[in-house]
């Protein structure tokens, strides 16, 4: 099952590969990892996302509570108020001629995305969503246009509502 950790941490020289090697020490794959400092520059907000059942994500989650620089962890899928959650998408595309490039800008208008970057040749195109909209929204344009590259930010997410991981 997919979960999402949130950590918030001091913002010193380590601290994140403190986290990085406590997911590999325990055999837990890391499929994508943001991080950066929050609204307080001594604190960084360090968000997760790996596989796992409810007992995996528990058992994980009160190791990270042990590390030195660790100041909170949550499980965001465990609030029953939901989160809001986004990845950011960057792919650049092959757009060789007029009518391949109107069917992009169609698949853009369509999916709200963005495009960032024009060449002679190639489009660079930016949609920010939730994962499996990235992944529809990929498929899209893998179908029309080749695919030179993708840069994909990872997940992001926040707790909706009045609750916070700082609280």
């Amino acid at each position: 099952m997919r979960q999402i950790i949130s950590i918030l941490l001091e913002n010193e020289t380590g601290a994140l590969s403190r986290v990085v090697g406590l997911f590999s020490q325990r055999g837990y794959n890391i499929e994508n990892i943001t991080a950066a400092p929050t609204e307080d520059n001594t604190i960084s907000r360090i968000t997760i996302l790996t596989q796992g059942d409810n007992v995996s994500v528990e058992r994980i989650t009160k190791q990270l509570h042990k590390l030195v620089n660790v100041i909170k962890v949550s499980s965001l899928e465990d609030d029953s108020q939901g989160i809001v959650e986004r990845e950011i998408l960057f792919i650049k595309v092959q757009c060789i001629g007029h009518t391949l490039r109107e069917e992009i800008k169609n698949l853009c208008d369509i999916f709200k995305a963005e495009i960032v970057d024009v060449t002679p040749e190639l489009y660079i195109l930016q949609y920010v969503n939730t994962s499996a909209e990235i992944d529809r929204f990929l498929k899209a344009i893998a179908e029309q246009a080749d695919v030179i590259e993708t840069v994909r930010s990872g997940v992001c997410g926040i707790f909706r509502g009045d609750h916070a991981l700082h609280s």
